[in-house]
């Protein structure tokens, strides 16, 4: 999973980033709002934990900018030293889905983190075998079958696939996708993703008869998307 923390204290990125780093999760920081809006434009996301007070744009206006400019929005945390009730209320209002106030314990902050993270991927995320459409998928083993038919692929390929269904009808970054499943910078190999979406593009099938295509976002990324019998 992938984390954007936008803190004017590099202090507390750096310790929020520890906290995500030790459940195995990818982040980001930016310093200010304006930078993270940027990157939110240009970048896909699972979780953004974000400070109330800072340059540029604050948190509030983070939160507010969102509902409009952005289609498809990760869970938001704010984490902030504003303790009011109404504060409290403002924040949730307008679109956070958790609130922390700070200091909190890291093992708090690791679950509050955790929580939202799972709700979002949901269930299917953590069963060993589920179908889409005509498409099973096998955790397990690592195999796709489509029609009863079992697909061959490699380990990244698969891993590949099952990001990409798991994330049906949602625009994934050349980098997220990147640093997901290889692990890795989206400024390296970048050829290597186009040549694994078009093997999985050919090697499933992937066309609106079968229920989903994969289609390129120009300059962002691919998504999946669900057509007629999918699902």
């Amino acid at each position: 999973m992938r984390v954007a923390i936008a803190d004017d204290d590099a202090e507390i990125i750096a310790f929020l980033g520890n906290i995500i780093e030790a459940q195995e999760h990818v982040f980001t920081g930016y310093s200010d709002g304006t930078a993270l809006s940027n990157a939110l434009l240009r970048d896909t996301f699972d979780l953004v934990i974000l400070d109330w007070n800072m340059p540029g744009k604050t948190g509030i206006q983070i939160l507010e900018w969102m509902q409009d400019a952005i289609d498809d929005r990760p869970p938001v945390i704010m984490m902030t030293s504003r303790t009011a009730k109404q504060d409290i209320s403002d924040a949730l209002n307008a679109g956070a889905d958790d609130y922390i106030t700070k200091p909190e314990d890291p093992n708090v902050i690791a679950a509050r983190i955790n929580a939202i993270l799972r709700r979002g991927s949901g269930a299917s995320a953590m069963e060993p075998t589920v179908q889409y459409g005509d498409y099973t998928l096998n955790r397990i083993d690592q195999t796709v079958s489509h029609g009863g038919q079992d697909i061959l692929l490699t380990a990244k390929e698969f891993e590949l696939t099952d990001l990409m269904f798991r994330n049906r009808d949602r625009t994934l970054s050349r980098r997220y996708i990147m640093e997901t499943v290889w692990r890795t910078n989206a400024h390296l190999a970048t050829r290597t993703l186009d040549m694994h979406i078009s093997r999985i593009r050919s090697k499933l099938a992937l066309k609106p008869e079968n229920g989903f295509r994969i289609f390129t976002v120009f300059g962002y990324g691919y998504r999946l998307e669900t057509l007629g019998n999918g699902g």
